[in-house]
């Protein structure tokens, strides 16, 4: 009999899912019974931790998986499972590339495939320095790497482009977002009888979230949005400016994927103001819901939704939008179709799969 693959998985938060799309791709992973896995999770982030989860071995680094950390979290991750016997790797994001040309020289059998994420040093969030490590950082995962992931075609272009290397392009599924039992009580007493739009993503710049508030401080369509809003300065200031507005419900963030199911579930369209990343995890959980989208008028989300859905590209084209909304049915059933066919988490699993048994 042939022994399984033994995986380690390097770069997110770790599991049990409970801060964003790395950490939900893990979880579905896991899942996969042909690969043993091995997760690393950050203690900073657990207070309660536990040595299995879905079959899979947890190992605690005291780090934090994000920020500067990231870089000396995601290096003794590897460097760890090197120490442990493991020889095949999944490296979700580049904060950890600087390790990989000593892995490589030190243990030419080790096999690194890694997700590159979405051109972080592109994000407004990172200036000067930090940007610059961060193209170094890239620039090494796709020297280095044996596989490259893009989860977006336009990515995988950019890397073609910039490195002559080709990627393996794969997305994020969405589907345990809309596949799941859902307790009634749970929210029975959630206001989502009214008509509302709805809104989920971390409050950053980059997603544009200030745009969609002034679109609809401008308009009598009632916004539910769901953000961290009270973790930076920028969302402060929009919860200060916008959130005793009568329309508007700006909601603190919850990974209660029953609560959050409601959310959806309920909404008569949904507003995502992504401008950076790649293939958006929030994106293609909402398409399984066959609801309207209207997203920010960029590359990705063109790609991600196959031109379908209604883009915007500032609030006065967002408020027009809002304002000649008629509910465009047809709209959510092409957009379900679309993340059946492309952005299911069976779709994904195999994907990745396929990378570490051939």
């Amino acid at each position: 009999m042939t022994s399984k693959v033994r995986l380690a998985v390097v770069g997110s938060v770790g599991v049990p899912a409970s801060y964003g799309g790395f950490e939900t791709l893990v979880e579905n992973l896991i899942k996969e019974e042909s690969l043993t896995f091995t997760v690393y999770c950050s203690g900073n982030h657990y207070k309660k931790r536990i040595n299995q989860y879905h079959g899979a071995e947890l190992v605690y680094l005291p780090l934090s998986a994000n920020g500067v950390a990231s870089i000396f979290y995601d290096s003794l991750s590897m460097l760890h499972g090197i120490a442990t016997g493991h020889r095949n790797f999944l490296v979700l994001g580049t904060s950890g590339a600087i390790i990989m040309p000593l892995i490589r020289l030190l243990y030419p059998k080790v096999q690194i495939v890694t997700n590159i994420d979405g051109l972080e040093w592109s994000r407004s969030k990172w200036k000067g320095l930090a940007s610059w490590f961060l193209r170094i950082s890239e620039a090494l995962a796709v020297k280095y790497s044996h596989n490259v992931i893009a989860d977006n075609e336009i990515i995988a272009n950019y890397v073609l482009a910039r490195y002559k290397r080709d990627c393996v392009t794969i997305a994020y599924g969405g589907d345990h977002a809309f596949n799941i039992q859902t307790d009634k009580k749970k929210y029975q007493n959630l206001d989502i009888e009214a008509k509302y739009a709805l809104a989920i993503c971390r409050v950053e710049p980059e997603n544009n979230v200030h745009v969609i508030l002034e679109a609809f401080s401008k308009s009598s369509q009632r916004l539910i949005f769901i953000g961290n809003w009270n973790t930076t300065q920028y969302g402060t200031q929009l919860l200060a400016k916008y959130g005793k507005l009568t329309n508007m419900n700006l909601l603190e963030p919850s990974y209660d994927i029953e609560l959050l199911w409601a959310y959806r579930a309920h909404c008569d369209f949904y507003v995502h103001g992504h401008s950076a990343g790649g293939t958006n995890p929030s994106l293609v959980e909402i398409m399984h819901f066959g609801k309207p989208v209207i997203a920010y008028d960029c590359k990705y989300n063109r790609v991600s939704l196959e031109g379908s859905g209604l883009f915007f590209s500032d609030s006065e084209q967002l408020e027009k939008i809002i304002a000649d909304f008629d509910g465009r049915d047809t709209m959510g059933s092409e957009i379900r179709e679309i993340a059946l066919r492309r952005y299911t988490w069976d779709i994904v699993r195999d994907q990745y799969i396929a990378l570490f048994s051939g």
